[in-house]
């Protein structure tokens, strides 16, 4: 018998963040149970962590940085984590495990996860057949299995990825392909309603791997999970939130720890400044620590307090200002500044677009001004 929750990625970010949470909920009986993880690239560091967690039943999570004040520096060990597979070596494996045991699939598969390989044919669905190529048709095939076993139990599908609606985005793209190889109403009815696709955020900043496996994260930690009727959490968790309003959340995330990082990553930009510099040391820059405050108090927060959201933006960028100012990460800027006009769009042109949609045209003067430097308004 195999573990009732499938993770897809072994990256260290789900190392700390929801093994972690389910490890810790397991001590006090408030997971469903443990996790079967599988890797569905083929790197070489990926294949050592697999290979290390094959060997030994845990793994320790450093904590450091700093929460209500207080600096943190402890080790947490996980032990969640009961098999780990392979997907190109163990396909028969895990497929046998999603029809039999699997309640929950929780995936991080990176930037390109949701990506369709051509290659992937509607032959992969055979029992016999290797692992699709695709993450998207990795669990296409693995639902199909189910659903020709078992039609009426469905499982709960939470997707980790950054991706705005992640889950209604990862069912969508699983159903387009389920339509173009022609499968039958019956099953689409069945991926579509008897499985419950959840939309999530993630936040957490998890700096560095510990070899062979393992992570060192800062204290704080959110999984914000959309609501869904009939689905089934892998576990309880005070990081875990519950919401009917994600977007919330998100917009929180994208307007403060993320347009943060960008107008960071413009003055060292515009300034030239040390390739070796790191939020930390910005932090600790009078002129640049004045700059970012200057933005989250007069340009973004503002805009919170339009919808009637200030004490929970206050309450978040305190966070952030902890988490920018955390001793013992070393996050470069010039690590945040790539892809830097594609991070811009994404990050400051949605607050502006909120802005004026709040008749706010003649606020945000230092992040309009950014918009127009690089031709985004």
């Amino acid at each position: 018998m195999s573990e009732p929750i499938l993770q897809f990625g072994t990256s260290r970010f789900l190392l700390a963040h929801v093994a972690l949470f389910v490890s810790q909920a397991l001590e006090r009986g408030d997971a469903i149970g443990g996790i079967s993880v599988v890797q569905t690239t083929g790197n070489a560091a990926s294949h050592a962590r697999v290979a290390a967690l094959a060997r030994q039943a845990s793994y320790p999570v450093r904590i450091r940085g700093n929460e209500h004040g207080a600096v943190v520096d402890r080790v947490v060990v996980c032990d969640a984590i009961r098999s780990a597979w392979i997907a190109d070596r163990d396909w028969a494996t895990i497929r046998r495990s999603a029809i039999e045991d699997v309640r929950v699939i929780v995936s991080n598969t990176g930037d390109t996860g949701y990506r369709l390989d051509e290659r992937d044919s509607i032959d992969v669905l055979s029992k016999d057949s290797a692992a699709p190529r695709s993450y998207p048709a990795k669990l296409l095939a693995l639902l199909h299995s189910r659903w020709q076993e078992r039609p009426a139990d469905g499982v709960s599908i939470f997707p980790c990825e950054l991706v705005e609606n992640n889950g209604d985005t990862l069912r969508e793209i699983v159903l387009g392909l389920a339509k173009q190889w022609s499968l039958p109403d019956s099953f689409i009815e069945y991926a579509r309603h008897r499985c419950v696709w959840v939309n999530s955020l993630v936040d957490r900043i998890v700096s560095a791997p510990i070899d062979p496996v393992g992570a060192v994260a800062e204290p704080y930690a959110l999984w914000a999970i959309e609501r869904r009727t009939g689905m089934e959490l892998p576990c309880t968790h005070e990081s875990i939130v519950l919401t009917d309003d994600l977007r919330s959340h998100e917009r929180l995330k994208l307007f403060f720890l993320n347009l943060g990082h960008s107008w960071l990553a413009e003055q060292w930009l515009t300034e030239q400044r040390s390739m070796s510099e790191t939020v930390l040391e910005a932090m600790h820059d009078a002129r640049m620590r004045a700059d970012i405050e200057a933005v989250w108090q007069e340009e973004v927060l503002p805009v919170f307090e339009a919808i009637g959201m200030r004490v929970q933006a206050e309450e978040y960028v305190s966070s952030v200002r902890e988490r920018f100012s955390n001793p013992y990460l070393e996050h470069r800027i010039s690590d945040i500044a790539q892809n830097h006009i594609a991070k811009v769009k994404r990050r400051v042109l949605p607050l502006i677009e909120l802005a004026n949609s709040l008749s706010m045209t003649n606020a945000q003067p230092r992040l309009r001004g950014l918009l127009g430097k690089r031709e985004l308004i």
